[in-house]
C-alpha cells in the first residue's frame, strides 16, 4: 500500500463571488503545480449550473499534505472561503494526527484504506 492521501471537497459557489472562481482556481492550480512536487492530483470541476465546484486532490504523503495546507493558508485561504462554502469534505488514506487535526477544522471526515492499488 502507498502513503497517498486524497480527498474530495464539494463546495457551493457564493453567488456574489461567482465571477472570481476561474481566476482563483487557475492561480491555485498553477501555484500548487510549480511549488508542491508532493501534490500528485489537483483538479477542479464545475457543475453545469455553475453553482457547485468540486476539487479532487491527491498527495504523496502526510508531509506533502501539510506543505499544501501551509501554502494554502498563507496565500489562498481568505479568498478561497470568500468564494466557496464547503458542503462535503471526504479524506481517504493514512492521514496522521497532524493532518486529521488540520482538516477536521474544515469539517473533514476520514476513511482509511481497506484494500486496493494505485498505478
Amino acid at each position: 500500500m502507498d502513503d497517498h492521501i486524497e480527498w474530495v471537497l464539494e463546495m457551493d459557489i457564493r453567488k456574489e463571488s461567482a465571477g472570481e472562481v476561474q481566476a482563483l482556481v487557475t492561480e491555485m492550480v498553477n501555484e500548487t503545480r510549480a511549488k508542491e512536487p508532493g501534490a500528485l492530483v489537483y483538479e477542479y470541476f464545475l457543475n453545469p449550473e455553475k453553482t457547485r465546484c468540486t476539487v479532487i486532490e491527491r498527495y504523496a504523503d502526510n508531509e506533502a499534505v501539510m506543505t499544501h495546507l501551509e501554502n494554502f493558508g498563507a496565500h489562498f485561504a481568505k479568498r478561497f472561503f470568500s468564494v466557496f462554502q464547503p458542503v462535503r469534505f471526504s479524506v481517504y488514506g493514512p492521514a496522521d494526527d497532524n493532518v486529521r487535526e488540520a482538516l477536521s477544522q474544515l469539517g473533514a471526515t476520514f476513511d482509511d484504506r481497506l484494500v486496493g492499488f494505485s498505478r
